[in-house]
């Protein structure tokens, strides 16, 4: 397991090596546990109790993400039975685009800010009086519904090369929140500031269609689908605004 004290402790890197007892079903969040109770190494070193975020441990809230044996993937559905059948050693690492908190832990605050950005929520207020919204059809609830599965994980960005450090990238995830909420029959209203959003520094222009992203998606989300409808519609609205002078 790769472990660090802190963002700013690079000293502090380091690898730890745990032995935990075997449990039937027991899942890569367990195996934490275990070391939690009793944080030795296995050359017999006492250490301090490992720091890792899970919330829902049944892969919808996204906050177990990790690097497990070099894949980005959730703790919580990573099963022990399939990662080592035969009592291989797993490797643990945080995730690589965020800032590190501690250990396990990343700082996400980035996606959460990108949300924001691109206005992933229906404007209601104001709107109690006028009666009922327009009315959806089945097939197209079952279309948005795949793409309202995102758990904002960061599996997406984490196998993107674009998003990284050095460089504005939205990534995936927002950008299929832009489809999501353009699609919704009251998100329609503010389409066009989600468009012009997306036609900024960092927006889907910024996407190197390396197509990593939909590999690694938890929710098999369509998210080089997703990709495309955006860009289109960007260029749409900016061919309409050229045309309006």
């Amino acid at each position: 397991m790769l472990r660090q004290d802190g963002h700013h402790d690079r000293g502090t890197r380091r690898w730890e090596e745990f032995k935990v007892p075997y449990l039937p079903q027991m899942n890569v969040i367990s195996a934490l546990q275990q070391v939690q109770k009793d944080p030795i190494t296995v050359d017999g070193k006492a250490v301090a109790p490992i720091a890792w975020e899970s919330s829902c441990l049944e892969e919808v809230c996204g906050a177990c993400t990790m690097l497990i044996n070099g894949s980005v993937r959730q703790a919580c559905s990573a099963l022990i039975d399939q990662l080592a059948p035969n009592g291989e050693v797993i490797t643990l690492e945080p995730m690589s685009k965020f800032p590190l908190v501690r250990d396990l832990v990343v700082d996400r605050t980035r996606m959460f800010d990108s949300l924001r950005q691109i206005k992933a929520w229906i404007h209601l207020d104001g709107t109690h009086e006028l009666g009922p919204g327009p009315r959806e059809s089945q097939e197209a609830q079952a279309d948005r519904y795949m793409m309202s599965r995102c758990m904002t994980c960061g599996c997406c960005v984490e196998a993107c090369p674009q998003f990284n450090d050095t460089s504005p990238f939205i990534g995936p995830a927002a950008i299929n929140q832009v489809r999501l909420f353009n699609l919704h029959p009251s998100g329609k209203m503010h389409a066009s500031e989600r468009l012009e959003a997306m036609m900024g520094p960092g927006g889907v222009a910024d996407c190197g269609k390396a197509q990593n992203c939909v590999e690694v998606c938890p929710k098999e989300i369509e998210l080089v689908e997703s990709i495309a409808v955006v860009s289109r519609d960007t260029t749409k609205r900016m061919l309409f605004k050229w045309l309006l002078g």
